[in-house]
């Protein structure tokens, strides 16, 4: 039963703890509704038996009841006892993990979720991961407090600045699972998306072989940097509709002339916006704040002709 209440209230469990917390969950949500009928049953029995039925009724004398009164606190204690003893076992499982769990540095920032692992690799907006084994997760924030999110594993943790937190989980089967950030943080706050990749272990570690990733041979370059705009998190502070967000609208940038906060201008041609993205403190657009992330080995070559041919076709 409580396998049907979790499936029917929550979203798929994917890690090897969920069920526990689902059932949890369900528990829960059927003592409580189980308590909710029964009181709810005897106010309307009591209302109805008790009633006063002339004037002349006069409210009886009650006294208390021993017996009553032991009942119905013996019995929220042992359902409040229980409920802590099942949760306290699961919180020390999902903050304890094994020892030869795969770690993967996970940074923070507005808006984006920047994943590093141990060889070095890094990937933005995507955390692969290997299917069936421990991934413990290292976290901090690099300007204010964020919170990682996966509903489908049933992790959840605040990602703070000069400060390391750390959860895990292990994700039995592979597949895609939504990331969010649940701790508002500033105007960008709900494009802090992110997907979380499981891959056989096979595959994992091809990705992890190989280079930061090219242009599928069925897209234009165009087509490959539009898709680069969402995967890297470029979406959360550059629009593509003229609108201000937090960085420059990206229409109609190519080629026009752009007044820095030095007091000088440029042409935003092709070294510009490389400059930009690999080196975005050295040339700020006056109005805007200097918070862009530097991209410097994190995109390729490809990936960011891609980004600068789609930003020529939005012209």
């Amino acid at each position: 039963m409580l396998d049907k209440i979790s499936r029917f209230f929550l979203p798929p469990a994917k890690s090897t703890f969920a069920p526990s917390v689902d059932n949890l969950f369900s528990f829960i949500t059927l003592v409580s509704l189980i308590i909710l009928i029964g009181i709810t049953v005897a106010m309307i029995y009591f209302m109805i038996k008790y009633r006063k039925r002339s004037d002349d009724d006069v409210t009886s004398l009650v006294d208390h009841n021993n017996a009553l009164e032991v009942t119905w606190s013996i019995i929220p204690l042992g359902l409040v006892l229980i409920v802590f003893s099942w949760g306290f076992r699961d919180y020390i499982k999902m903050f304890t993990p094994p020892s030869d769990a795969y770690e993967v540095n996970v940074t923070a920032q507005q808006w984006l979720w920047k994943f590093t692992y141990p060889n070095g690799k890094t990937s933005v907006g995507k955390l692969y991961v290997p299917q069936d084994r421990p991934v413990k997760l290292v976290m901090k924030s690099k300007d204010v407090i964020h919170s990682f999110f996966v509903p489908d594993f049933r992790i959840k943790h605040d990602v703070l600045p000069d400060r390391y937190t750390n959860v895990w989980f292990q994700a039995p089967d592979t597949g895609r699972s939504q990331i969010f950030c649940t701790q508002y943080c500033g105007r960008g706050h709900s494009d802090m998306l992110g997907t979380v990749i499981v891959e056989p272990q096979s595959k994992f570690d091809g990705w992890l072989k190989e280079g930061a990733g090219g242009k599928p041979a069925n897209m234009t370059l165009a087509e490959f940097g539009k898709q680069l705009y969402a995967s890297q998190g470029c979406k959360a502070c550059h629009s593509t509709d003229g609108s201000r967000v937090v960085g420059p609208s990206w229409k109609g940038l190519f080629g026009r002339k752009v007044d820095l906060t030095d007091g000088s201008t440029v042409t935003a041609d092709e070294n510009y916006i490389r400059q930009s993205i690999l080196n975005p403190g050295s040339q700020i657009v006056q109005g805007y704040p200097n918070v862009m992330p530097t991209f410097q080995g994190q995109l390729s070559n490809d990936q960011i002709d891609g980004i600068i041919a789609y930003i020529k076709s939005l012209k």
